[in-house]
């Protein structure tokens, strides 16, 4: 049903495009998408995999109305579909008022204004996956136990760019937002919201040096025993959720070198949920997993580096996550790999991964990740 309803959807949006560019008010509408197939190989000792995967679809559509207003709405298919409340589904659906470069204000469902990481295209982004500190404290497989939400949320956003120097160049960037704090596609759990917002400054042209911040909270409605031993049913908890990021990015003839460094505190559910509704065993689940404290951290560093400009490069990153903030329980990734553009809008990455965790009883284990990736 889910499948059935988004392709009516898209159907009809589809069909909106064509007849919609007549319309002074409603203009520059397109159908865009990507692609990014995958194998994966992993020796680790008790799990071993090989496998071909879809690692990705997504559809966009997208167009201005008025001249001063973007839209875009985007659907992602993954290729675990056992969950249909994963996938497909709406990641992307927002307007933006775009009048003022200093002044924009965004509304409906779209990335977390957090880290420099979390809002690339993932085509762009150059490796088999975002940073581990990324995915866990940027809402992608979030620590709290947050269901999987691309690193999106529900609310309003403000942005802009200002401070112009000779040469017309903005120095600096601003932007602060208030949300739902559940995910994509979830209502509001506790009435309280997330407030995160950015600021980074541009000194010279390609570099960018920012610091972000991230105050909420994280809420389920069920059941739980507390610590005196209370049971409480049907009722909302909330889980206090901090959060800070150092960021620092140069991109230059086709070179880029990004780090960031991510600090978290707040307690996690003990039940991570996968689905946004509840069908999720673990969707009325409140116990909390005090086990794995209240502090987690991490940091990566990245270089990508052309060897053909536009066409070859071989790139190398350092991702390190420590999930109590504690080295006896880090996982650090150490990865090296190319891509080779066919076409600016077809290319293949090859990347092998030494993976050190100090959870597991045999610490290290390869990974090899290779990827055909399209757009259109």
């Amino acid at each position: 049903m889910v499948k059935k309803s988004l392709c009516i959807a898209l159907l009809a949006l589809t069909t909106l495009s064509s007849s919609a560019q007549k319309k002074e008010w409603f203009n520059n509408v397109k159908l865009s998408g990507y692609g990014m197939t995958q194998y994966q190989y992993s020796d680790q000792k008790g799990n071993k995999s090989n496998s071909f995967n879809l690692r990705l679809f997504r559809l966009v559509l997208d167009g201005r109305i008025l001249n001063d207003f973007y839209w875009k709405a985007q659907i992602q298919v993954n290729g675990n579909t056992s969950t249909l409340g994963s996938s497909p589904r709406l990641v992307d659906l927002f307007a933006e008022w775009q009048k003022y470069d200093y002044f924009k204000v965004k509304i409906g469902e779209f990335k977390r204004p957090f880290t420099f990481d979390n809002p690339l295209h993932p085509i762009d982004q150059g490796f088999m996956g975002v940073g581990q500190v990324i995915s866990k404290l940027s809402g992608f497989s979030d620590r709290t136990g947050e269901h999987p939400s691309n690193g999106r949320d529900l609310g309003l956003q403000v942005q802009g760019d200002f401070l112009k120097n000779a040469a017309g160049r903005n120095l600096l960037h601003y932007q602060i937002g208030v949300f739902n704090g559940q995910g994509i596609n979830t209502k509001d759990v506790d009435q309280r919201k997330d407030i995160i917002g950015g600021l980074w400054v541009m000194p010279v042209e390609g570099l960018r040096l920012g610091v972000f911040g991230w105050e909420g909270s994280s809420a389920r409605k069920g059941n739980w025993t507390d610590a005196a031993g209370v049971t409480h049913t049907g009722e909302v908890r909330s889980l206090p959720k901090h959060r800070y990021a150092l960021s620092g990015e140069y991109k230059f003839n086709d070179w880029t070198l990004r780090s960031e460094y991510v600090h978290s505190t707040g307690y996690a559910f003990a039940k991570a949920l996968t689905n946004t509704n509840a069908q999720d065993p673990n969707f009325t689940n409140c116990e909390v997993n005090t086990a794995l404290g209240n502090k987690a951290d991490g940091f990566y560093g990245l270089i990508i580096a052309p060897v053909i400009q536009k066409k070859v490069h071989v790139k190398a990153r350092y991702d390190l996550y420590r999930p109590t903030a504690e080295w006896n329980r880090s996982r650090t990734q150490y990865e090296v790999g190319a891509d080779y553009y066919f076409h600016k809008n077809f290319q293949i990455n090859v990347e092998y991964a030494r993976i050190n965790d100090r959870t597991l009883a045999k610490h290290n284990y390869n990974m090899i990740d290779v990827e055909v990736d399209f757009r259109f």
